[in-house]
């Protein structure tokens, strides 16, 4: 359970986040460069070793324009929930501001950048037995089929998860096993309270038909830049039992094409489709954090300039005043 002090990311952060496609990385990149500012990870797939090209991780020439951290962080098949990747970012970003440098928090991941700019609701622990039973009923039946139990006792959270992400689905059951109330009622009641004292926000924004063409471009990018080998790598690993492989997309259709199950064309398609999916998701949560100032990527590099640099220099302010400088 979370204490006060943890809620929020504290100082010294601001964000940048949308919906996957809307241009994020280059966006954050050219900021960083004119604030001399270091990037977070906030994406919840890009945390996973091998997942480079289909999690859009941004390539080594793009990590050498800004320090970036939050990469890598663990194997597919070794789970990070939200709570354990908000206290390591937290970590990072003090060790950020203690090199007197501002940190920008960029991803498409709404409970993990929820988690940093207000904290999580204070909910039960996890139970492993229970939390190995249910995962195994996964295993055996499929995540659409612990899906269709949670869309049943709580149509909200479902609606926010999606059939296939088995981890979060999990998460959602056990709290109303083990409270009797709904994951969804939970959040409601969170008020986020670190939300007044994190940084800005800001969110990109394109049309939907904008989007959806550069998403469908960008897998067609992916699979030439060798998704194909990459999928087939993780799977020789024994990294695709489960865990993030089974939860991403383009991972798991392209899989499934390598196991026999799909068509490549249609593998294709599905992931494409599904991404679309992902993103009106994701522009339906962000719409409902509070806060955020929405940016076009093409032309809102100075706005978003202006507003992270009048934050970062009025908290350098009063530490400026203590060192005892003058004008």
């Amino acid at each position: 359970m979370e204490t006060a002090a943890e809620r929020g990311v504290g100082p010294s952060a601001a964000f940048i986040v949308g919906p996957t496609g809307a241009g994020k990385t280059a966006f954050a990149i050219a900021l960083a460069e004119r604030l001399g500012a270091e990037i977070v990870n906030g994406d919840s797939r890009q945390v996973y070793r091998g997942m480079d090209i289909g999690a859009a991780k941004p390539s080594l020439a793009e990590r050498a324009r800004a320090p970036h951290h939050l990469f890598d962080l663990r194997d597919p098949i070794e789970p990070l929930d939200a709570a354990e990747f908000a206290r390591i970012a937290r970590r990072t970003v003090a060790e950020i501001a203690a090199r007197g440098r501002p940190a920008l928090i960029v991803g498409g991941s709404g409970l993990y950048l929820r988690a940093l700019r207000g904290g999580l609701f204070a909910g039960p622990p996890a139970a492993p037995d229970l939390r190995r039973r249910m995962l195994a009923d996964a295993g055996a039946a499929g995540a659409p089929a612990i899906y269709r139990r949670l869309a049943a006792i709580d149509p909200e959270s479902a609606a926010r998860i999606g059939p296939n992400d088995a981890v979060r689905i999990v998460r959602a059951l056990e709290v109303y096993e083990l409270t009797g109330r709904p994951l969804s009622a939970w959040h409601r009641e969170h008020r986020f309270a670190g939300y007044a004292d994190c940084g800005p926000c800001v969110g990109l924004t394109l049309e939907r038909a904008e989007l959806y063409r550069r998403i469908d471009r960008r897998f067609d990018d992916m699979i030439a830049a060798g998704l194909i080998d990459e999928v087939r790598a993780l799977m020789a690993a024994g990294m695709d039992r489960g865990g993030a492989f089974a939860a991403t997309i383009g991972y798991r259709e392209i899989g499934a094409w390598m196991r026999g199950e799909l068509e490549r064309a249609e593998a294709i398609a599905v992931a494409k489709r599904e991404t679309r999916r992902l993103a009106k998701r994701q522009m339906t949560w962000f719409r409902r954090e509070p806060g955020l100032v929405w940016l076009d990527p093409a032309h809102g590099i100075e706005q978003a300039l202006n507003l992270f640099t009048n934050y970062f220099n009025a908290e350098r302010a009063p530490q400026d005043g203590a060192s005892g400088r003058s004008g």
